[in-house]
Parts: C-alpha cells; sequence; structure tokens
C-alpha cells in the first residue's frame, strides 16, 4: 500500500513540497525492484468487465480524438429500458493494436488499491486526487502534444512509456481562463522513458507528448491534483464576506453616480479588511481541508451506530481531517462537521487521522479506552460521514 508517508519519502517530502513542487518537472526513478502492484492487467479485465464504464469515464483516444463507442462495443438494452455500451473484446483489442489508448477515468473510485494510493497522495499535498488508468500498445501518441489544468504524478506500472516534455507556453494556464496557450514550438526540453516504478512530477501547463514507442506494451496511472488557485481562494473569501451586511446589499445600480461610488468604496473596505487578516489563508486551507466530503462510504450491516466489537475496522474517509485540542478539549474536523471530545480520545482521533485502516481494539488499547468508548467516538465520526466500518471481525 502506498500511504502519504511513502509518497512523501519518494517525492522528497517537504524538500520537493517548498523547492518543486508547481515549479519544474521531476522524475524520481525507481529505487528497488518492489513495484507497487496497485493495478495489473486482470485488474483491467475485471473492471471493464464487470462495470458499466460509459464514454467519456471509459475510451480509446488516438491521435487526441475519442474513437467512436460504436468501433469497439455494441449498444445493449435490457427490459428496463437501460442502455449501456458494452465492449466487445475481438473489436476493443483491434482498435488498441492499431494505435489507439485506453483510458479509464477516476478508477480510484473503483479500484481499493488504487483509492487508497490516491487518498495518501492527497494527504501529503493537502488537495483532491483523482487517478486515471492509461494503456497503450503502439507508438502512436493516443493524445498528440498537449497540456492539463492541473498537476500531475505519474506512476509507470508495466512496461515503458516515453515523454517529450516542452515547458509551459502560459503562466500558470486555468480552465476558466481568458485566453488559451500557444502550443510549443521547438524541441523538447526534456526526453525521458519511465519504466516499471518510475514516477513523473509534471505542473499544470506544462505541454507533454506521451508514447509507447518502446517495444513494450505500457500502463500507468495519472494522479490528478486539484487545483487551489487565487480565483478559488477569492470565490471563498466572497462567501465568507457574505457575513457583511454592505456585502449582501443589492448593488444600487439605479442610484446616483454619487451613491454608486459610496457602495463601491463601502465594498473595498470590507474586502481590504477581509485581505488584511494575517490568518486569512490558513483559515481559507483549513477549509479546504475540513468541508471536503471525502469519499463517503456506507458502512453495512450497522445503520446507526457501531458495535463494541473489538474486530470490527474502521477507516476515516477524508484524507485532510484536521485534529485540533487545547488544555481543555480535542476536536475531530472533516466532511464539514466538527466534533468536540474529551482530552482522553486524542490519541484515538490522531491514530484515525493517520488514514490507515484500524480495529476497534487497537483503538482501544491506543488510547486507554475501553471499546464501548472507542466505538461510541466512531459512530459519531461514522454517523457524520467521517468515517466508515469497512471490515467485519474474523
Amino acid at each position: 500500500m502506498i500511504n502519504s508517508a511513502s509518497w512523501a519519502q519518494r517525492l522528497g517530502g517537504d524538500t520537493f513540497l517548498a523547492q518543486t513542487c508547481f515549479r519544474a518537472h521531476a522524475v524520481i526513478r525507481s529505487a528497488d525492484t518492489a513495484i507497487p502492484t496497485l493495478l495489473t492487467w486482470d485488474d483491467i479485465n475485471e473492471i471493464i468487465a464487470s462495470h458499466r464504464l460509459e464514454p467519456p469515464r471509459m475510451r480509446l483516444s488516438r491521435a487526441g480524438e475519442a474513437v467512436p463507442a460504436t468501433a469497439y462495443s455494441v449498444l445493449r438494452t435490457n427490459r428496463r429500458g437501460v442502455s449501456w455500451h458494452q465492449p466487445q473484446p475481438t473489436e476493443f483489442h483491434a482498435c488498441l493494436a492499431e494505435g489507439a489508448s485506453l483510458v479509464i477515468d477516476a478508477i480510484d473510485q473503483i479500484h481499493p488499491p488504487v483509492r487508497e494510493a490516491a487518498a495518501g497522495l492527497e494527504r501529503f499535498f493537502r488537495t483532491p486526487v483523482q487517478a486515471n488508468a492509461y494503456a497503450s500498445w503502439t507508438a502512436e501518441e493516443g493524445f498528440g502534444t498537449h497540456w492539463d489544468d492541473h498537476d500531475v504524478v505519474v506512476l509507470q506500472l508495466e512496461g515503458s512509456k516515453r515523454w517529450k516534455i516542452y515547458g509551459p507556453t502560459r503562466q500558470a494556464p486555468a480552465w476558466r481562463d481568458v485566453e488559451a496557450p500557444e502550443a510549443p514550438t521547438g524541441e523538447p526540453i526534456a526526453d525521458i522513458v519511465l519504466t516499471p516504478g518510475d514516477l513523473l512530477y509534471l505542473p499544470r501547463g506544462w505541454w507533454h507528448a506521451v508514447s509507447a514507442d518502446q517495444g513494450t506494451v505500457s500502463l500507468h496511472l495519472t494522479f490528478g491534483l486539484a487545483t487551489q488557485t487565487g480565483a478559488e481562494f477569492l470565490g471563498w473569501l466572497c462567501d465568507e464576506l457574505r457575513a457583511s451586511a454592505t456585502v449582501r446589499s443589492d448593488v444600487p445600480r439605479f442610484s446616483t453616480s454619487e451613491e454608486r461610488a459610496d457602495y463601491q468604496g463601502a465594498v473595498r473596505k470590507e474586502v481590504l479588511a477581509a485581505l488584511d487578516d494575517p490568518a486569512v489563508l490558513d483559515r481559507w486551507e483549513r477549509s479546504l481541508d475540513t468541508t471536503h466530503p471525502g469519499q463517503p462510504r456506507l458502512s453495512l450491516p450497522h445503520l446507526a451506530t457501531v458495535p463494541p466489537e473489538p474486530g470490527i475496522t474502521i477507516q476515516v474517509t477524508v484524507p485532510r481531517a484536521r485534529v485540533d485540542q487545547d488544555a481543555e478539549a480535542v476536536t475531530f474536523s472533516g466532511a464539514g462537521r466538527e466534533w468536540t471530545f474529551a482530552l482522553h480520545a486524542a490519541p484515538l482521533l490522531h491514530r484515525l487521522a493517520g488514514g490507515q485502516p484500524v480495529a476497534l481494539g487497537d483503538l482501544a488499547t491506543t488510547s486507554g479506552l475501553t471499546v464501548a468508548q472507542s466505538a461510541e467516538i466512531v459512530s459519531a465520526l461514522v454517523g457524520g460521514q467521517a468515517a466508515a466500518v469497512i471490515g467485519a471481525p474474523r
């Protein structure tokens, strides 16, 4: 399993965040032969066979264009009128052999090993992460030379993939932007081949072209990191300013020019006062962590409370939950909610916030609480969609 600690170790920890993140691409070569088996060809075959992955969730891409689903699937309709595209192996294989690449978006949502890896990366970068799977069989570029509107961490799983990296042509381009970046000219600034276990970090806006031109089938995962730009910060700040009667008031569109100027000045004063708060960025970052819903998960068969059974296994579903304590109490924040407990619950909450599955019995041992007391605390978090039961006693 790849958790936040192993991601930090591979990428370079705080040094990477301070010196490389958002600034430059980085290649981290595999240091050993123990390649994480997050996703295999058997997994891919089973996922395609057992899930109805409609385009564009699963798609074939060639030369930057999506291959029509009718080229490799048949439209099925059941007696309830539900229709879906069912891949046909012969046609599917033929498209791949002719140069198409296979893409499965958000594979972390349907494959637990990838989901755990994405959660670990989310803890490291403190931003939501989505993982996509890419497989290629030929030297043809499935997507052409392109750029992404988010940073990515690429993990090569099988075979090899060639990356030609051209760098950015517009500073910090965004998916909602006033103009598009111009295509790069000249030779790439880097031409690299990733082999199993290698990592590549690529900031958003960096043009690149990718191909499986090394004579091997390629399978890799791309972890996309949600952007947190000044636009997102200002959007949050606008919501915060709704506490002000001035900001909530109607804009005086039909008033005199003097009244309009007075209103503009009053709004300016409110905005500048908010920006003058030295803790405003910290509050915004805390809001990002504690209000994001994570990946809510059911806890069946338990509908209301978690029974006090030592073997029941619990895991948080909000990778960026916050645990804060003072001299009197400890607070757990996540999924848009906040719970306050007595101080003796702190070790239990810190253990859970680490993200690894843990049994109630172990939580009790860690905190010095009884299993029943641990189950009561966990039940509150499960009821608030910040944790889930992921395993029954054996």
